[in-house]
């Protein structure tokens, strides 16, 4: 099974090139650390009546480590059955691949077969690679599957990745996007520089990942010089950890900064939202720890919320880290009005529901 970005339903690769709010999808564990089916699917109908225009499941905030435990089909599954059945709209359902070629290949073949559109690939285990034979296994999973490129940062384990890179990774003609996601401004310019240099900029749509720089990456326009010319583009999405929490918001942040770009509108409180939601994530992904509560800092706020039972990962040691319940505390204090609890509190039940 094999399928290229160009068969893609009309609806859903409209929905990828004009810029989505793509929420990475967390795991909901019980007490056991086992699959909790309940919250997991109460998870993904909450990202859907957000108004999300797609998913990333089976990515870093689902836990890579599903892997070892059996449980990516699983959790593959259920999220795809559930985005059918919940809501009659287009969806782009997003599967994170990872480890070397053959695993990444298999992994593909799994999300192919439970409908899935695109794959998030990770490089991380490809670590030590040269660009020849990192660009060999991007070709080899892309001629499985739509690509959506993946630059993760060093701090949790991402490769550094030059532009030469990005420009040999975007001449893959079955790359459809790219997750920037180094959280460092000038590995986020290779990737940019890498896409114009190949001549992709209008088949390759480019997506922020850096939780830590959310706003302006969506506000700033970026030129680059390719021979005679200079090439303006823009990042048209988010596919992010953040955005996992207080989704509701975040959609609604994405369409006020989308209609302010297309109006020409930008204003100094939509600039002096860049710091707030920074602000915010400083305390969900655990900054002052180096990220080491990233992940149990978001299951954090969705506990809050009744969305999960607790903040169980599947490595117990990985927990919030002292101090990061009072600075969620904080920003929840300070920047109430990008939550969504209301919105929560008011569908919960029917998320939870059978």
């Amino acid at each position: 099974m094999k399928l290229h970005w160009s068969d893609l339903p009309a609806e859903v690769l409209e929905l990828l090139r004009r810029g989505s709010a793509i929420p990475a999808h967390p795991l909901a564990l019980d007490a056991a650390r086992k699959l909790d089916p309940e919250h997991q699917r109460a998870l993904t109908r909450y990202y859907l009546d957000c108004g999300a225009g797609g998913i990333a499941v089976g990515v870093h905030s689902t836990q890579f480590a599903i892997r070892e435990v059996g449980l990516y089909e699983p959790v593959l599954a259920q999220a795809a059955q559930v985005a059918r059945d919940w809501c009659n709209r287009p969806v782009v359902m997003i599967a994170g691949l990872a480890g070397r070629t053959a695993q990444a290949c298999r992994e593909a073949e799994i999300a192919l077969a439970n409908g899935y559109h695109a794959g998030l690939l990770s490089l991380a285990p490809m670590k030590g690679a040269s660009i020849d034979e990192l660009v060999t296994h991007c070709e080899a999973v892309a001629a499985v599957i739509p690509l959506v490129g993946f630059y993760l940062q060093t701090a949790v384990g991402g490769i550094a990745l030059p532009a030469a890179f990005w420009r040999r990774f975007a001449g893959i003609d079955n790359v459809v996007a790219i997750k920037m996601a180094p959280f460092d401004r000038y590995r986020t310019l290779d990737v940019i520089r890498g896409v114009v240099a190949a001549g992709a900029e209008e088949r390759v749509t480019l997506y922020t990942g850096n939780d830590d720089h959310i706003v302006l990456d969506l506000l700033t326009p970026f030129d680059v010089q390719r021979q005679d010319e200079r090439v303006q583009v823009r990042i048209r999405g988010g596919l992010l950890g953040h955005w996992s929490v207080w989704t509701r918001g975040a959609v609604q942040m994405l369409e006020r900064i989308q209609s302010a770009v297309a109006a020409g509108a930008v204003d100094e409180t939509l600039l002096a939202l860049d710091s707030r939601v920074t602000d915010c994530n400083s305390a969900f992904f655990d900054v002052a720890n180096d990220f080491a509560g990233c992940i149990p800092g978001c299951h954090e706020v969705l506990r809050r919320q009744g969305l999960l039972r607790g903040i169980w990962c599947l490595d117990p040691s990985e927990t919030m880290s002292s101090g990061q319940a009072q600075e969620i505390d904080r920003v929840c204090r300070e920047h109430a009005d990008l939550a969504d609890d209301d919105f929560v509190a008011a569908n919960l039940s029917r998320w939870l529901s059978r």
